[in-house]
């Protein structure tokens, strides 16, 4: 392999101006100055700082070789090479941040409508213990307390969460309407006795309005984003098992460096107390919200934490590793960490703690 593989990133501006100083007087086709463009900007989208090095090495090696296996080229080539590097440092030094990318924030991130994306994260974890099972459910809500199965502790947990844009470019500048959709179960996977049922399933469909907002704040924070939502989550089931709660929510969320924090605040749409399945949901679940993901390389590490700065709410921690190195965007690793109120919604009153391990299948 040649010396580009060896190169830095800050390297790579000197390597593409030798590479073009090298092809002075030698026939290079005009043609291949002009693709190295395309080749170079895919590379910024990977986000690992080793693949995305490795990316560069193979889009560059290509015009070095050619450089020095062909006879004669003008000297316009040679500028023609230059100025295509000059162009592709400044798309690599602009790769865009983690909330850039993911609520498609600048212009260039931009990728249309409906097209699906992950959200939260989809997972499966074939692993997953929890240290007290809720077998009688209570609400304050009359008739609506009852006896459940001796489920086992030990079972699988999954989660499928996409998103996709409804329209964009909508509202104020580089404001974006999304849809997105949440479904987690606990699947009493071992338990063959009881013909091994769903334990439960929990839904969330929901709307959210997010726009650019750009703010340098100190110590290197910048806000990113902001929005509003509304958001409606259920488990499907009749009485005396049925729960569900509406709510509008406000969000927000800023960066530094491989650290992003998202914050939401929500406030309950109520009900008509006679068809209101939990009237003290946010006394439990909290009405603040908060998300950070930390990606230092090939690892991905999440913490989110629903309070009311109180006693009660919850907080979960997640941690996910590519299966091969070589594709960071394929299956994972993952780890979850959940304690507190309201895994299920059925548990929503109910702290109990829980741990899981599988594979993510989309990241966040």
């Amino acid at each position: 392999m040649d010396r580009a593989s060896i190169c830095t990133r800050r390297a790579l501006p000197k390597l593409l101006l030798a590479a073009a100083g090298l092809a002075a007087n030698l026939a290079v086709a005009e043609e291949r100055a002009a693709d190295l463009p395309a080749d170079i900007a895919a590379c910024a989208q990977v986000r690992i700082d080793a693949e995305r090095l490795a990316c560069y090495d193979k889009a560059v090696a290509p015009q070095v070789r050619g450089a020095a296996e062909s006879p004669q080229a003008s000297d316009s080539a040679a500028s023609a090479a230059v100025a295509s590097a000059s162009r592709n440092v400044a798309k690599v030094d602009d790769r865009g941040s983690f909330l850039d990318e993911f609520w498609e924030l600048s212009q260039e991130r931009k990728r249309g409508t409906f097209n699906f994306l992950g959200f939260r994260p989809n997972y499966f974890l074939p692993a997953h213990y929890t240290t007290k099972l809720n077998t009688h459910p209570t609400s304050p809500a009359p008739g609506h307390s009852g006896q459940l199965p001796d489920y086992s502790s030990v079972e699988a947990k999954l989660q499928i969460s996409l998103r996709t844009k409804l329209l964009e470019d909508v509202g104020f500048p580089g404001g974006d309407l999304w849809f997105a959709y949440t479904q987690q179960s606990l699947w009493q996977l071992y338990s063959a006795d009881i013909s091994r049922p769903f334990r439960s399933t929990d839904h969330q469909p929901e709307l959210l309005y997010v726009v650019p907002a750009p703010l340098d704040l100190p110590l290197g924070w910048k806000v990113k984003m902001a929005g509003l939502g509304l958001a409606h989550q259920s488990n499907g089931q009749s009485d005396p098992f049925s729960r569900n709660w509406n709510r509008w929510y406000a969000l927000a969320g800023l960066e530094n460096g491989e650290l992003a924090v998202t914050g939401r605040y929500n406030v309950r749409i109520h009900e008509n107390p006679a068809q209101d399945d939990n009237p003290d949901i946010t006394s439990y679940l909290g009405r603040t919200e908060l998300a950070a993901i930390w990606s230092p390389g090939a690892y991905v590490f999440g913490a989110t934490w629903k309070t009311n700065f109180d006693s009660r709410g919850s907080i979960q921690l997640d941690a996910t590793v590519p299966v091969s190195r070589k594709d960071p965007k394929g299956l994972r690793w993952y780890v979850q960490i959940f304690s507190g109120y309201g895994e299920t919604m059925i548990d929503y009153n109910f702290r109990q703690t829980s741990i899981g391990a599988g594979v993510a299948l989309l990241g966040w």
